[in-house]
């Protein structure tokens, strides 16, 4: 439960990529916000701040969630998992984003950490998806740079290599 200090912030706690973490916030904060200023966590992207572009997406409980969205008190309780958490704790990347690497699916890299979190969340769920149920799952998410082509090659050949293994 979260507790008011003297400055009017809340303690917020929670899982944070595998760790439990504990931090303040302003009622209003975003978690957006919450996470790179409180946690130091740069790969959270703010694009829209309406939820549209996908930038800021996080895992919450497992499920993608819009972290601009996303009040840092509601995290309290919860699991949030960033892009950090796709990667071994040695900095091995995953298969997916190795595979991205490959199909040279990012060029800046600003829309790449929430695109990922959809993607892993996706792959859950959709073990032998197709390319429109991809596209359509991409269709969330606003990249300027690659057009989306790697990407869409970058996931299939994960779901393709995951159902072989």
């Amino acid at each position: 439960m979260s507790q008011l200090n003297n400055d009017g912030r809340s303690s917020v706690s929670f899982i944070l990529n595998g760790n439990p973490v504990t931090g303040y916030a302003e009622p209003r904060m975003l978690l957006t916000d919450f996470l790179r200023e409180e946690m130091g966590l740069t790969e959270i992207h703010v694009g829209c701040e309406h939820g549209v572009c996908g930038a800021c997406t996080i895992r919450m409980d497992g499920l993608p969630a819009r972290a601009c969205l996303t009040f840092a008190i509601q995290a309290e309780g919860h699991r949030i998992d960033t892009v950090q958490s796709l990667a071994q704790p040695s900095g091995v990347l995953s298969d997916l984003q190795l595979a991205f690497r490959k199909h040279h699916a990012l060029q800046c890299g600003y829309c790449t950490p929430g695109i990922l979190m959809s993607s892993s969340a996706f792959l859950e769920i959709n073990h032998d998806p197709s390319e429109e149920e991809v596209r359509d799952m991409l269709s969330g998410h606003l990249c300027r740079c690659t057009g989306y082509v790697g990407m869409v090659r970058a996931i299939l050949e994960v779901a393709r290599n995951r159902i072989s293994a």
